[in-house]
């Protein structure tokens, strides 16, 4: 297959914020390799208006959780995107025996793509190219599905990945920080306090401590905390009130959907917090992080490197037997991070003055 007959290519990717951000680059490779081809992805509804406006995305498709857990129904919405996008490539990301049925159920089309994915034990018979879960960064591990496609053209790596907000969705933003009494000409921390995962949530009260020395070193700075409703709420306004309601912490400032976290990070001069997708968000449009890597979750696969800032703790290795992984988090104590912390704060927040 020649490089000028590619018109449609479909990434699967479903799965949460972090994954998604970071699969943009390879959307971006893709569009670089072939300028000509649309790029559709499929994501989970809630995660779809994320990569909104996004310029070498050029469709993204949403499943929501009834077409997820239906079995009929998600069969059906699979061959619908199959039979009517005619792809002539398909990449599944995921490679998991329910997306597996995108490359299965091409092979009843018409318009036979080419399939690639993990290769697993049971997907050898679904590809026409596998890839390996190799060690390093999430960004070098997506790579790889570009890099099989190379026999068709040359691959045009983009190591880079992007999320866009407009600045009608930026100034709409302002105007609720500024009309909650916020000036944004002096630095504005955004904070994640807490997770809705307890395993990547990083002990309590160590945050409410390092929350508490950050506002006793930066008189002039403003934190908002980024949470979910429920019990990260609860655990937000837990800390919020430990603290004593500081003037600092803007409590009621919050994004309540998406788009609307895109804007709210666009706005912050830094993230600090829990590694998530958050961070993630921040990254990709340019605000400097440093987040706490729990222990199952490793720094460099989930902390890749690119132009913007971006710094992050965990546990030291090797770590000791016989220790569970609370224990093994606590290892990582507020002065340990204030250590790392601080420096950077020094740096990004006297860039932020005016």
């Amino acid at each position: 297959m020649k490089k000028r007959n590619i018109k449609r290519i479909l990434v699967i990717r479903f799965r949460q914020i972090g994954d998604t951000v970071l699969s943009t680059a390879l959307c971006s490779s893709l569009k670089r390799s072939f300028p000509e081809a649309e790029i559709h992805i499929i994501l989970n509804e809630r995660i779809a208006p994320i990569v909104s406006g996004h310029p070498d995305i050029d469709k993204a498709i949403p499943f929501n959780v009834a077409e997820n857990r239906s079995t009929f129904r998600y069969i059906r919405n699979v061959w619908r995107v199959i039979k009517h996008g005619k792809y002539d490539i398909i990449i599944d990301m995921r490679s998991t025996v329910k997306t597996l049925l995108f490359s299965l159920l091409s092979l009843f089309s018409l318009h036979r793509p080419i399939r690639v994915g993990y290769k697993k034990w049971y997907s050898s018979l679904f590809f026409n190219h596998s890839v390996k879960n190799i060690e390093g960064s999430l960004i070098e591990k997506n790579q790889l599905f570009a890099n099989t496609l190379s026999y068709i053209a040359p691959i045009a790596v983009a190591d880079d990945f992007r999320l866009f907000v407009s600045e009608d969705e930026k100034n709409a933003m302002r105007k609720r920080m500024e009309d909650a009494g916020m000036d944004l000409s002096r630095p504005v921390l955004l904070a994640g306090v807490t997770t809705k995962l307890l395993p990547k949530r990083w002990n309590l009260e160590y945050m409410q401590e390092t929350i508490s020395r950050i506002i006793q070193r930066y008189s002039d700075v403003q934190i908002i905390f980024n949470y979910a409703p429920g019990k990260e709420e609860q655990d937000a306004k837990e800390i919020f009130s430990n603290l004593g309601s500081p003037s600092a912490i803007k409590i009621d400032v919050e994004a309540s959907s998406l788009r609307e976290l895109l804007a709210l990070c666009a706005n912050c001069t830094f993230y600090f917090g829990n590694e998530g997708g958050t961070r993630h968000v921040a990254q990709a449009l340019g605000i400097p992080s440093y987040a706490i890597f729990s222990p199952h979750i490793s720094k460099r696969t989930w902390l890749p490197t690119n132009n913007v800032p971006a710094y992050g703790i965990e546990a030291d290795y090797p770590r000791p037997e016989g220790m569970n992984n609370d224990e093994i988090f606590n290892t990582i104590t507020p002065d340990k991070v204030c250590k790392e912390l601080f420096p950077l704060l020094d740096n990004f927040f006297k860039k932020n003055q005016i």
